[in-house]
């Protein structure tokens, strides 16, 4: 440090601010293969599910595999690789890491953070619905299996039909029944009574799941990671053998060229491939803090984000083909079927169960795999906001709240009343806004920064990283990695930004005040980004320019360990 000699306080107090501190008592993986299970668990998720098949209906269907696979090679598998390195080397939280690699952009750590806990009350929701779907299959007849109950209107149709203008009973069953949905967000309607108490219900599971820590999550993912698989087998088989399947496979697999022209096509692949493996969230850096030093990072890297994307695909066979299914009931071709959004799997799936044999018991497996799956994805996003305040309020926090179990319960209460609003009947129209805002918007924002601040404003960043991985494994990464992290990653992340696209649901069009709240959520994460580095800026003395120089130059080439990277 007293290399820089014009200003030796300003060096001391660097040194003191970020100096790392060793905590020999941090819980570690039983065994290794839990963290990939549970990295597994965090990336296959609803995302597969859920958003997957909607976002690749809305881009065309198999125009959306060819930039889908091409963001998995150039930014789902660098980025993902980058985290893991992070968290696993530092063995840190998202915002404590973040703060050690780049202390001018540490608000990124806690951008992480306010993403994954904005995006975790709204994301129940969808355990809420399936809930509400798996109770509802408990009889002998399915609710949706005919148009004869009072909420079907007048253009149902249970079989073929030759009116473009008819909808399905599961269709109705969703809108008219589930959701009670209003005309727009102008109308808020009333709260449904029935999703509250799901709701509810749907948080004291997450918080059972998580209240004792990653020693317990590692012996739940051991189930709810791999029983998905045996559901989507199913499904595919039964569906496959339905009139009209091969329509929609067919629109699936065989790219219409002419849609890979669409800028949104590869906005959607892009947002889809960081919601669906969970870069940006945080998630996956705080699992990898509590992985032992020398773990085989890139096999997890690879073991977790081809996973991820051999299960979209299966999913994809499995939804496709059953809406192939729902077109030859309609009489209307794959891609005019109305159904968007994120109520496409409660919408597609169900109308396939009433094909099967003892179809209640497949509802049933079906919406129970999508609490499973849920549940994984929950568990992720709730930790990255438990391990961050722990690590970095751990003594305050403890010493009213005594245990680590209370700080869970507050942080799930919180994110339950939060969650609220998506529970009334105007909630289909809320619970869009803020998805797209955060899973598309704001994850770009923070995505950009965070590999700006890990890799390309640190001028030797990228040899950073490379010397971490080589002291934890003996490797460094190869030339791939390397020219991702400095080059290709930032630059289409910038592509994504600037290619802006307001919300939609279906055919309806958000008001501009509507749109205007939708930045507001998304602001509520990226503007720590901003306020952290003018906060570091401040705090410091000496002028700007020597704040700035020593952030970036000497404390980065190793003249003062300053950033935190070496122990």
């Amino acid at each position: 440090c007293g290399l820089f000699s014009s200003n030796k306080t300003l060096i001391w107090i660097l040194c003191v601010l970020m100096a790392v501190e060793e905590e020999a008592g941090r819980p570690t993986w039983s065994r290794q293969i839990e963290f990939t299970l549970a990295g597994i668990g965090c990336a296959v998720g609803l995302g597969n599910i859920w958003r997957f098949p909607y976002l690749c209906y809305r881009s065309g269907g198999g125009a959306f595999l060819v930039p889908y696979l091409l963001m998995l090679v150039l930014l789902g598998i660098p980025l993902l690789h980058m985290e893991l390195t992070l968290g696993q080397y530092l063995r840190r939280g998202p915002v404590l890491a973040l703060t050690k690699a780049c202390p001018l952009l540490k608000g990124v750590g806690m951008a992480t953070v306010a993403i994954s806990f904005i995006m975790c009350t709204y994301y129940n929701v969808i355990i809420t619905w399936a809930l509400y779907y798996m109770f509802s299959s408990f009889r002998s007849e399915l609710l949706w299996d005919n148009c004869n109950n009072t909420w079907n209107t007048a253009n149902c149709t249970d079989r073929v039909t030759n009116s473009s203008s008819s909808s399905t009973t599961s269709q109705q069953f969703f809108n008219y029944k589930v959701l009670e949905r209003t005309s727009g967000v102008e109308e808020t309607g009333t709260l449904r009574w029935e999703l509250f108490l799901l709701l509810l219900l749907a948080w004291i599971l997450v918080y059972l799941c998580i209240f004792k820590g990653v020693k317990s999550t590692g012996k739940v993912v051991y189930f709810t990671a791999l029983f998905p698989y045996v559901i989507l087998l199913a499904l595919l088989i039964n569906n496959v053998q339905l009139p009209g399947a091969i329509d929609g496979i067919r629109f699936f697999i065989i790219p219409e060229w002419d849609k890979l022209l669409n800028v949104e096509v590869w906005i959607n692949a892009a947002a889809q491939i960081f919601n669906s493996i969970g870069i940006g969230f945080g998630s996956l850096m705080a699992m990898a803090s509590y992985n032992s030093y020398n773990n085989n990072i890139l096999k997890d890297t690879l073991a977790i984000s081809i996973t991820n994307s051999l299960t979209s695909i299966l999913a994809g066979f499995v939804i496709f083909s059953a809406f192939g299914y729902m077109s030859h009931l309609q009489n209307v071709p794959v891609s005019e079927i109305a159904v968007d959004g994120p109520g496409l799997v409660f919408v597609v799936y169900p109308q396939a169960f009433v094909t099967m044999p003892v179809a209640p018991l497949w509802a049933v497996l079906f919406f129970f795999m999508l609490l499973c799956l849920g549940l994984d994805s929950q568990f992720a996003m709730v930790e990255v906001m438990v391990t961050s305040l722990l690590d970095s309020y751990s003594k305050p926090i403890l010493k009213y709240l005594k245990r680590k179990e209370f700080l869970v319960l507050v942080v799930c209460s919180a994110a339950f009343l939060l969650g609220i609003p998506n529970v009334m009947q105007v909630g289909i129209y809320v619970f869009q806004l803020m998805d797209h805002y955060t899973a598309i918007v704001s994850i770009m924002f923070l995505a950009f920064f965070e590999v700006l601040g890990v890799c390309c404003l640190i001028l030797t960043g990228v040899k950073r990283l490379s010397s971490n991985l080589l002291e934890m494994t003996g490797k460094r990464p190869n030339i791939f990695f390397r020219v991702c992290w400095w080059v290709i990653c930032p630059v289409i992340l910038v592509f994504s930004v600037i290619q802006f696209k307001p919300a939609r649901y279906e055919d309806y069009v958000y008001p501009a005040w509507a749109q205007g709240v939708g930045w507001l959520i998304a602001l509520a994460s990226i503007i720590w980004i901003p306020l952290a580095a003018v906060h570091t800026l401040w705090l410091l003395p000496g002028s700007f320019i020597e704040v700035l120089y020593g952030l970036s130059v000497y404390a980065l080439e190793g003249k003062c360990q300053v950033i935190g990277w070496n122990h």
